[in-house]
């Protein structure tokens, strides 16, 4: 593998005549990287297919192959691409649904639009994660069939299909008016009683860590809720029953459900276990009630997941973000707040309810001129990449502030590249001022070269269009790989250059360019 030539597979600067000379020389994963470009001709597309045949996939996907380019009897995984695309043709999936490879006619099953006879067929099938694949994706008159399957495993993606009726989710759910299953994966392969060890070191196992069977299926039985509680189509009154169940990600699944009565989430709320109650916090049907008691748990996890929730209380927010690591992120609640709220918060003595409005965008221009001129740093970092600030002001704020804005004032769109010279001379540049300065579309070559001492910082340097092509070709042979392919990448590497490393990167060349 040739980084360098994996950089310059995804040059947009890279001249058509050379792209063609790339092509002829491609390895998989420089072709993965060639499927990428969005100026690639037709004749281009043919080619690297017919040099790198696994490729036709990806080209798939990115939109560059049809029905027309594809045989699939020689490119039956293309072919497959185009299927679940919605694109192909019938008699495809006809020819696919008998294809000896397994895993073929499972990619098949989750293909949109089946001819109903392919689904038939699949419904057939002698593997079960075939059968399996068809119940997750198949219309309800399939998945209503299904839901008595003989076969656990069936049963759990019928439970997971959303378009299986309500009715036959809560039975799948309390197993109540179902034959009970008589197979799973576990006791299909293993001598029952059986637990599988959640570090197997047999690399051909494909049971799931932890599943067991003592001859009631019961980890494929214990799935086979999960999914139901999970699919938004099983009625709530039946999901309501399994608030009190032993199995934590039972308990952990339903309290994710938007539908449940408020008795079911208080009683969720106050759950031994830490992220059941994370997630009655996130779930954005939960009432402000339950949300104050909440704000007052021990659990970081819970507390960051309240200040998170769109409805919080601005009040609870607020108690919540000072001893909670929020981290510098525009919360839903904050987004949401009226303009009396704005105005509230933007007079608020806690420096924490400035720092928090600080992040909108929106912000009436007195009031982000307010908190750029705020007393407390932690305001000042927050507002500091507004793209509505003068650069008079973001100087201001270096000059208050120093160490614990640069970063933030170097990531402004609108910061001048002067200001983003000094701040890599800053006594106190810290390593994020200098990688904000590295992706800083203003910055010039004279930052970009300070950027380089950082590892992070290198990297994005090295692909900055402003970095000057001397410094590119001595990134070229940097021992950090990514640092090659950026610079390989880079735009500003001058045409000639780029012939120069393909022909002597060709895999007849060698070179000590290539870096496996």
């Amino acid at each position: 593998m040739s980084h360098v030539l994996c950089g310059l597979a995804a040059n947009s600067a890279l001249p058509e005549e050379l792209v063609d000379r790339l092509i002829t020389v491609a390895d998989s994963d420089t072709a993965a990287e060639l499927a990428g470009r969005e100026d690639l001709t037709r004749a281009q597309v043919r080619a690297l297919v017919t040099r790198a045949p696994e490729i036709a996939v990806r080209l798939v996907h990115e939109g560059w192959l049809t029905e027309a380019d594809i045989d699939p009897v020689a490119q039956p995984d293309a072919a497959l691409a185009l299927l679940g695309e919605g694109g192909g043709l019938p008699r495809w999936a006809r020819l696919l649904a008998k294809d000896p490879d397994r895993a073929r006619r499972e990619r098949l099953a989750a293909c949109p639009r089946l001819p109903a006879d392919v689904v038939e067929a699949l419904v057939a099938d002698v593997d079960v994660p075939v059968v399996a694949e068809v119940a997750s994706h198949a219309a309800r008159e399939v998945t209503a069939r299904l839901a008595a399957h003989p076969h656990a495993e069936v049963r759990r993606a019928v439970a997971a299909n959303g378009t299986t009726p309500p009715a036959l989710l809560a039975a799948l759910l309390t197993g109540a008016g179902l034959p009970a299953a008589r197979r799973c994966l576990v006791c299909d392969r293993e001598e029952v009683p059986f637990v599988h060890d959640r570090e197997c070191p047999r690399p051909d196992c494909e049971l799931p860590p932890g599943a067991s069977c003592d001859g009631s299926h019961e980890s494929t039985v214990l799935a086979v809720q999960e999914a139901a509680l999970r699919n938004p189509a099983t009625p709530a009154e039946a999901a309501a029953g399994f608030v009190d169940h032993p199995s934590v990600l039972v308990r952990w699944t339903l309290a994710a459900r938007t539908d449940l009565p408020p008795r079911v989430s208080q009683r969720l709320a106050a759950d031994p276990v830490p992220g059941v109650r994370e997630e009655v916090a996130a779930n954005p049907a939960v009432d402000g009630a339950l949300l104050r008691v909440l704000a007052g748990d021990p659990s970081h996890g819970v507390r960051r997941a309240v200040a998170h929730h769109p409805h919080v209380p601005l009040d609870v927010l607020v108690r919540v973000a000072g001893n909670t690591r929020i981290g510098p992120t525009l919360l839903p609640r904050i987004a949401a707040a009226s303009p009396a709220e704005v105005e509230e918060l933007a007079r608020a003595s806690d420096p924490v309810a400035r720092m928090l409005l600080a992040q909108r965008r929106d912000l009436p221009a007195r009031i982000r001129d307010a908190l750029a001129t705020d007393a407390d740093a932690k305001v000042v970092k927050s507002v500091a990449t507004d793209p509505g600030l003068s650069e008079g002001q973001l100087r201001a704020m270096v000059d208050r502030h120093g160490s614990r804005v640069v970063a933030k004032v170097a990531a402004n769109p609108g910061a001048p590249a002067a200001l983003l010279e000094e701040i890599t001379r800053h006594g106190h540049a810290a390593r994020k001022a200098l990688r904000a300065v590295a992706r800083h579309p203003r910055a010039t070559a004279t930052a970009l070269r300070a950027c380089l001492v950082d590892e992070e910082g290198r990297r994005r340097a090295a692909g900055h269009p402003a970095l000057p092509p001397p410094v590119l070709l001595e990134l070229l042979d940097d021992a950090d790989w990514q640092v090659v392919e950026a610079a390989a990448g880079n735009p500003s590497l001058p045409p000639a250059v780029m012939g120069d490393l393909i022909n002597r990167l060709s895999p007849d060349a060698g070179s000590p360019l290539t870096h496996s």
